[in-house]
């Protein structure tokens, strides 16, 4: 057993961006470990075992660009699917042996006067002079603050947190949520139950989904000439970025989405009242777009019922929406599909910076907000695996995840090269980048297209999504520029 407890780097979290900057730290020559606080690897994919579970990503372009594989077996991949590739991946990458498992990080805290991260782990202390966060953005289940939740008398989970010891076969089911999630579960488990509830709040624009097998011979093709694959993968890239010019550049091209999404409604919902309840008043794209072939078609059978007015508050019989006086629903199962904690992720609660502030508290003001989503000011020597302003709301959240690696290993080259400890934001830099970024983000579909999404802080700020081109993002972290850094302290 491993016994060592000082690193060169700490990673946290074994789920895509540990696996990648694992196997990135690995190949440079850097000692690393990374602490996953679960009992296995895999994060978002291992902990989402919903049923009807997948990627709305093409499996070509969810996976990492230097570890392929041709074994893919739909051109959108299942969860069980994904986790045996990142399992896999893990493994042959040699990531495997660096990962402790079940060591949570409770605390991390920068010792200025050692010039070190001191890590407090569920297997004990740790420390690292370079702490790296891939924590991830859908770790963290966001719980809806519904009056009376703690009084229902039946089984209530959420969908990231899936109970498979409750049977769903001949219950009455209530779904929260018509998001990504929802538009998954529902047709999965609309035919064995007794009667199924969803809950709507808002529509979302759901666009018909392209997922098609991939057969056998495409398979050995890729087997065979690899450059087959990269191919494909490259064509999946640049269609998916057509995209980002009606997302962030003209939100006025998203008329063709709207016009796509209402015909694909229209088509499957014949009933105009239903139709209309399923319509969304704001501009496609300012929530996330969803694919899907069948869950129209679930919200037509018998059994399943669209509720939209408000939930008022549960009971120990089921939920009571508005208007008053209310109609209850009466429930046996409480589904929550109502996403995940982005913007108050709560691992950035246990990162102290130098003065020994939270980074949350940081952030809690405005929202996130860093430079190239990566480092902060007041964290040496922290840097983010799909910070904040990473993510995309056109394309794989793995595409940015890889431009942020060899900017990573390019700091901790540039600490060895100029034999320095540590290297820390300058704040100038860090509020010029933020006021380029908003300016950006102003004039986006995520922004200005009507709608409230989970992208927006409590403040109102858009710190989730980058507000251009992935490739620009890939060109801007292509290179480490020591010179926006404070250097501080000699190494040893």
């Amino acid at each position: 057993m491993n016994d060592r407890r000082h690193y060169r780097a700490a990673v946290i979290g074994a789920g895509f961006g540990g696996v990648a900057v694992g196997a990135a730290l690995g190949q440079a020559g850097v000692d690393y470990v990374i602490l996953e606080r679960a009992a296995s690897i895999g994060g978002t994919w291992r902990d989402n075992t919903y049923p009807g579970c997948r990627c709305d990503v093409p499996s070509h372009l969810y996976s990492l660009s230097f570890a392929p594989t041709p074994e893919w077996t739909h051109t959108y991949s299942a969860q069980p699917e994904i986790l045996a590739y990142l399992r896999q991946t893990a493994d042959r990458l040699g990531v495997r042996g660096h990962i402790r498992l079940s060591h949570e990080v409770r605390g991390a805290r920068w010792d200025p006067a050692a010039n070190r991260w001191l890590l407090d782990t569920a297997r004990g202390p740790f420390s690292a002079d370079v702490l790296i966060s891939a924590n991830g953005v859908l770790a963290e289940p966001s719980m809806p603050d519904l009056p009376g939740l703690d009084d229902f008398g039946g089984q209530v989970f959420h969908s990231a947190r899936w109970d498979p010891q409750v049977t769903l076969a001949g219950q009455r089911v209530g779904v929260v949520g018509t998001g990504a999630s929802a538009v998954q579960i529902v047709p999965a488990i609309a035919p064995q139950v007794a009667s199924l509830s969803v809950f709507q709040r808002t529509p979302a624009w759901i666009v018909p989904h392209t997922d098609r097998p991939i057969t056998s011979w495409e398979r050995a093709v890729y087997r065979r000439v690899p450059a087959a694959q990269r191919a494909v993968r490259t064509a999946v890239y640049w269609q998916r970025e057509l995209l980002a010019s009606g997302m962030a550049k003209h939100p006025r091209q998203m008329a063709l989405v709207r016009m796509v999404a209402a015909r694909h409604l229209a088509r499957q919902v014949p009933d105009p009242d239903l139709r209309k309840r399923l319509t969304p008043q704001y501009t496609p794209g300012c929530k996330r777009l969803v694919p899907s072939n069948d869950f129209y078609p679930a919200l037509l059978q018998p059994q399943v019922e669209l509720v939209t007015d408000p939930i008022e508050r549960l009971t120990g019989r089921g939920v009571v929406t508005g208007p008053a006086p209310g109609r209850t629903h009466e429930l046996d199962v409480l589904i929550l599909a109502t996403g995940f904690r982005v913007t108050d992720n709560p691992v950035m609660a246990r990162i102290q910076g130098a003065d020994g502030t939270r980074l949350a508290d940081v952030w809690a003001p405005a929202g996130p907000k860093a430079f190239l989503a990566t480092t902060v000011a007041g964290f040496p020597n922290l840097f983010l695996i799909n910070g904040p302003n990473s993510a995309t709301g056109h394309t794989s959240l793995l595409v940015m995840t890889e431009a942020q690696i060899p900017y990573i290993v390019g700091a901790i080259r540039a600490l060895d090269e100029r034999r320095i400890a540590a290297l820390d934001l300058r704040a100038d830099v860090q509020e010029r980048y933020n006021r380029w970024l908003d300016g950006k983000l102003s004039r986006t579909v995520w922004n200005s297209g009507g709608c409230d999404s989970w992208y927006l802080h409590a403040h109102g700020r858009n710190s989730v999504l980058w507000p251009d081109y992935t490739w620009r993002f890939r060109r801007l972290l292509s290179r480490f520029d020591v010179r926006p850094y404070h250097q501080l302290g000699r190494s040893s």
